[in-house]
């Protein structure tokens, strides 16, 4: 069983970037299809990227172009590059992994602690 733990999350200005960390372990992240989540207080959470085992990459359509997931398996850790950040990027970010080939939208059957990234003046 694998399990994640998420950082680099903080506080950032309009424009700014941020790269998170999903650091892995108890198992082979090369085993796991991966991605990023967010939940925004007083919404529900949304998937922001995916990676799948093979490093096939796919984003929510409002962070395509701002924000890249990657992956290092020899590593196990799972990083989400983000870019250009708004305000309404404010949210805790959770890293997700499963055993699938693909993430699906509500995540996967492994869960991080979330990181808090706030984007504000």
């Amino acid at each position: 069983q694998v399990q994640l733990v998420e950082s680099g999350g903080g506080l950032v200005q309009p424009g700014g970037s941020l790269k998170l960390t999903c650091a892995t372990s108890g198992s082979t992240v090369s085993l796991y299809s991966m991605g990023w989540y967010r939940q925004a207080p007083g919404k529900q959470r949304e998937l922001v990227a995916t990676i799948t085992k093979t490093g096939s990459r796919n984003y929510a359509d409002s962070m395509s172009g701002r924000f890249t997931i990657s992956r290092d398996n020899a590593e196990n850790t799972v990083y989400l590059q983000m870019h250009s950040l708004k305000p309404e990027d404010t949210a805790v970010y959770y890293c997700s992994a499963d055993e699938v080939l693909a993430m699906a939208t509500e995540g996967g059957q492994y869960w991080g602690q979330g990181t808090q990234v706030t984007v504000s003046l």
